[in-house]
Formats: C-alpha cells, structure tokens, sequence
C-alpha cells in the first residue's frame, strides 16, 4: 500500500526546488539549495511470529520395563508406555467402559450383541456347566436355553450363544500403513497361542474370532458360555504386515516387538536407553491429528528407581511427572508441602486394589494339625473385625486419603448393595465380648486368651517384605488384637516366596494362619476370587468343605482362605453367568457381597491409594479409580507456554 501524503510532500519540495532556480537573476545573491530526497519504505502489517517451541514433557517413573510386548508383561509401567504408543480401543473410566479407538461399546439393547439358541449335540465343543470345555459326551452337564442344567443324554440340547459385533475407527500404523480389522485377528491368534504367555480363559470359549469388513469384527463364544464382559472381546491390533515373519514364540523375545515396537498411537519410540530412559516423539500418522493431537511434540520417559531422587527431580523441575509406580502416602507430606509453594500439584485417588488380611478358614496338609481350628467359627473372625481399627490406619498411614472397605468392591461402585451389607465398626468392647461367646473367655498369666482346647489364641500374620506400607498395617494390627487379647506374631518374606504356588507356597499352598496383600477390583465385582470351586488343592483330591475334587494348585484357584459358603457360591456363579444390566446379574452380585459382608472370609482393610505429582503447567493430567494407568489419555496431555 503507497503512502500517498508522503509522497505529495516530495513533489512539492521537487517543484519548488525548480522554481527557485529559474527565477535567480544577476543581481540577486547566489542561495545554495539542498535537495532532500524521501524514500518511501512500504511496512507489512503485522511482523510474522516467532516460531513456537516444540512442547516436550518428561515423565518420571521408578521401573523400567522389560519389554513393551502387548503380549510380554503386565507390570503397570509397561501399560503406562503402551498407552502413548497404541490407540486406546476401550477405555475403563469411573467403573465403566468407553469405545475410543472403536465406534462403540456393543451392547444387547443396540443389537450389536445378540444371544442366540441352538442346538449341540455330541461331539461339539462347548462351555460345559461346571466351567469346563470341551466336546459334548454322555453324562457332561449344560446349561440349556433356559439357564437350568441338563445332563445331555445323547438328545440334542438346546442352549445360547453369543456373537458380538465391533467396528473400528480408521486407525494408521506409525509407519503410514492402515490398521485393519485382520491385524485383530492376528493378535488374536497370538494370544491363543500356546508360546504366548497371555490370558486364555476367554480363547478357550471363544468358537470364532473374524473379520467381516475392513475395519469390522465378530466375536462368537462357545455353546453355553454367555460372557458378562462380552463387550471386551475385542483384540488390540497389531502389525501383521510387520511381524508376520516372526512365530509367536519369536516374538517373544524380538526386539521388533519387545523394544521397538511399531504402533498406531499418538507416539512413536525415538530411541531406548537401557537403564536410563525411552525417548517418544509424535506420531504424525495418529488418527486423530487432524485434531492437532497430540498436544505434545517429544516425550521422555526417565527412570529413576530411588524415590527421594524422583521427587527431588521433581521439584527441581528435570521431571514434569511423577507416575505412581515411583511415589506413595510415604510421599504426600512433601508433596502436600510443595503444593503449598506453587511447585507441584499432587494428586491422590483411591484405587482398583485393596488391602486386606485373610483368615486361613481351611488349612492344608500338615498346616492344618500345626494349630487349632480357630478360624472356622465366623464369629472369631467377626470380633477380630470389630478389634481393628480400619479408619486409623487409613488416617495414620495414607493422610485420610482413602477410604475402609466393607466388601470387595467400594461403596460408591454401582453394585455395591444399598441395604443389607455388614458394616462393622471399630468396636473392641463388642468384639471382647463375641470372643467370650465364642468360647474364648479365659485368658493366661499374660492376659491373652485361650481357645477352648488351652492354646493361647496367638495366629501369625504374614506379608512381603519391603513394604513400609504393609509393615505399618501389621504393626497397627497386632496393637489392635493385642487390645483383645489375641496375641499376633508377625514374619515377612520375600515377594516370590509369599506368594508362591502351591503345595509349597506359603498363601496359595494355604500354609499360613493371617495373610496380608491386595486384590484388584474393578467394574465386575470379583466374586469369584472366594468360590468354593476356586479353593486350591491337589488335583482330583475330595475337598471336604464342598464334597468337590480340587482342580489344581494355580490358574484361577486363588481362595487361598479355603473358605466355603453354598449360598455364597450359588450367588456368585449365578452373577458370573448372568448379563449386565440384568435383574439376575445385579441382584446375584449384591446377594454375594450380603453374605460375604456378614461371614468375612477376609477382613477387608482399604482400598490402596494413587499417588501421582505433576508441575503447574501440566495440563489434562488426573487419575481415575478403575484405570489403572494415568497415562490412558497422554493424547491430551498439554504443557501451558
């Protein structure tokens, strides 16, 4: 654009100059004119921006995987780095589930879920009624159409089966090349596999896993297995046109799929320094780029084992984030401390897993003739719930940050009964006096009582080693029997030493009296986890408790309490084959928490707390109760400039 006052000045000052020297005369003085020239320089608008600085976060944790395989381990670490490095195809937010990275979550109201009848006959494979599969023969027992067990006769049964439909979104591979729905087959036929150390149970009732499209799938169980989380049948993609060379147990070990592994995710692994970090930068194939995400340009991811190390990286601003493998309650005066002054923001939310101390009602082998029964009587387990203080361990030990736990899920889950459920308080003068009932009245020069065979009541209680957490409940716990006159020895072993399988492992060998760990929770309430049928034993052997034979040492037996409750096992088997959303489904797992509750095969402690820290500028960062991981939605994850 010209200047155009401007340039009239030049012309007027031209035309003067010219003016002047034709009218000089002789007689006039000499006058000494100076031409002014003016340039006229013509400006942009606006001065162009300065280029933005590439946003890069550095994320601390406290273990390095060692392997980033789907297929290779499931250390939360590992999960945690997937999730920058694969579409999230389902997420599992506030005890529910979401369709990311598919179109939806399928469901029988929408019909992308139906249950089908047929008719099997002999010889056919099928989910038999004792959770067992195989083919059908004279005398196996199956639930019919109707849900109510038959013994199949050589007359061919009627009975459901479910087919489940997914699409998916259109999804890139790192490298460029379009996930298709085939690549889901593929990593389905990985993990069934018998050289891929991944979940079976649901493969080995699954009749058909297949593509119907480019981008669409079908799942098809077995005759007689209606799966309550049928929706989650669905297999993470992965590269086929990459990994095809390689057999399932290649894969394994291979670097192409252990360290370097091709996804189709916001990120893309840049470079790995064992012992030391892993390197991301963006994937510029993600499927959702069009959205500008990710937000972030470069990620790394820092390994720093020692804690005081991790939150001094922390506050010196090397890290931006501190995961929850690597800080705990042990952390959170420092943390809370450093909120104060503006350097971080820590976060805090109760978890999928929760502490809590189990009876060994059923001992096995020579550990049952080692002690008296004491546990077999609900109401000794009953008066030591009443002798523990629950919520001062959760005051003393994780700030009041968590919460008591009455059941194996958490009151505010959508199944947790709203009546009915034993809520036990804090009461020792109630349980001092349920131990009197109980036969438990007199007590020895030292105060503690006696069973009523004499033998002081003095059960051990053991755990891992190495846990300050776990050592601060036992310590508080034993004060609280001591204060009922129940005299608790403690002992710690070594990680692979407690929980070492059976016959020879202390808990599931169901060598122990008191045992303190955690189990996972989560959307489906684990009923299962104390089923008569889940009692680990000696393959074949009668367990007296439930006239049934022992299926085995390991696999799903995991009732190390050797607990068993008919009407509890009826509930829950009833819930576990029955479909959300159903009467059957939601009543059958509150009748199970009812008795659970009330019989207390396990004293449930608290739910274990999250703990996590990021800077200021951090944004989109939180944790959430039923996913595990904080780092499911690192698309989004943001640093404010």
């Amino acid at each position: 654009m010209s200047n155009k006052p401007t340039a009239l000045i030049a012309l007027i000052a031209l035309a003067l100059a010219v003016s002047l020297a034709a009218c000089r005369s002789e007689d006039l003085p000499p006058v000494e004119v100076t031409r002014v020239v003016t340039q006229v320089v013509e400006l942009p608008a606006t001065q162009p921006a300065a280029p933005a600085r590439p946003k890069e976060l550095t994320i601390c944790m406290a273990q390095e995987p060692a392997t980033l395989y789907l297929y290779g381990e499931t250390m939360l670490t590992a999960a945690a780095i997937r999730h920058a490095l694969y579409t999230n195809y389902i997420t599992n937010l506030s005890y529910d589930y979401q369709a990311d990275g598919l179109e939806k979550i399928p469901s029988l109201a929408d019909g992308d879920a139906v249950v089908n009848t047929v008719e099997v006959a002999e010889g056919d494979v099928v989910r038999r009624a004792d959770d067992s599969v195989g083919p059908l023969a004279l005398g196996d027992t199956i639930l019919n159409a109707d849900g109510q067990t038959v013994t199949f006769d050589g007359v061919p049964v009627p009975t459901s089966q479910m087919v489940v439909e997914f699409t998916m979104q259109p999804t890139i591979w790192s490298e460029g090349t379009p996930v298709s729905a085939a690549d889901s087959v593929y990593s389905f036929n990985l993990a069934a596999d018998p050289a891929t150390t991944a979940p079976k149970y649901v493969i080995e009732r699954t009749a058909a896993y297949e593509t119907t499209g480019a981008l669409s799938l079908r799942w098809t169980g077995l005759p007689g297995f209606t799966d309550s989380t049928y929706f989650l049948n669905f297999w993470q993609p992965l590269p086929e046109h990459l990994w095809g060379e390689f057999s399932a147990a290649e894969l394994m070990t291979a670097d192409e799929s252990n360290r370097l592994p091709v996804g189709d995710g916001p990120f893309v692994i840049q470079q790995w320094t064992p012992g030391e970090s892993i390197r991301l930068r963006r994937n510029e194939h993600y499927y959702r780029a069009g959205e500008g995400l990710p937000y972030l340009d470069r990620v790394t991811f820092k390994f720093i084992p020692d804690t005081d190390q991790l939150v001094a990286q922390l506050l010196n601003g090397q890290c931006d984030v501190g995961t929850q493998d690597g800080l705990s309650a042990d952390t959170a005066p420092i943390l809370l401390e450093a909120e104060a002054s503006g350097i971080l923001i820590p976060y805090f939310q109760t978890g999928t897993t929760f502490q809590h101390i189990d009876f060994n009602v059923n001992p096995f082998g020579d550990a049952a003739e080692a002690r008296p029964d004491w546990f077999e009587d609900a109401r000794v387990r009953q008066a030591m719930m009443l002798c523990t203080d629950r919520q001062s361990m959760v005051d003393d030990i994780l700030y009041g940050r968590s919460e008591v736990i009455h059941t194996y899920v958490p009151a505010v889950h959508p199944l947790y009964p709203a009546e009915g459920v034993t809520e036990w308080p804090y009461d020792p003068d109630a349980g001092n006096a349920l131990l009197d009932e109980a036969g438990y009245d007199r007590r020895d020069a030292d105060g503690f009582r006696l069973d009523p065979g004499g033998a002081r009541l003095a059960p051990t209680l053991g755990t891992t080693a190495g846990n300050a957490l776990r050592l601060r409940v036992t310590q508080l716990f034993r004060e609280n029997m001591a204060a009922c006159g129940i005299d608790v020895a403690l002992y710690y072993l070594p990680a692979g030493e407690w929980f070492a399988g059976g016959p020879e492992g202390v808990l599931f060998g169901r060598r122990y009296d008191l045992g303190l760990f955690a189990w996972l929770t989560g959307v489906r309430p684990p009923c299962d986890l104390y089923l008569g049928s889940r009692v680990p034993g000696p393959l074949g052997e009668v367990f007296a408790a439930t006239g049934a034979p022992y299926t085995g040492w390991g696999g799903d037996n995991q009732n190390n309490t050797g607990w068993a409750n008919a009407a509890y096992d009826a509930a829950c088997q009833t819930a576990l084959g029955s479909l959300p959303g159903t009467p059957e489904y939601v009543g059958s797992h509150m009748a199970a928490q009812r008795i659970f509750s009330e019989e207390l095969p396990t004293l449930p402690l608290f739910l274990s707390l999250k703990v996590a820290a990021a800077r200021p500028e951090v944004l989109n960062f939180s944790l959430d109760a039923t996913q595990n991981s904080e780092l499911y939605n690192i698309y989004e994850y943001d640093l404010a400039q």
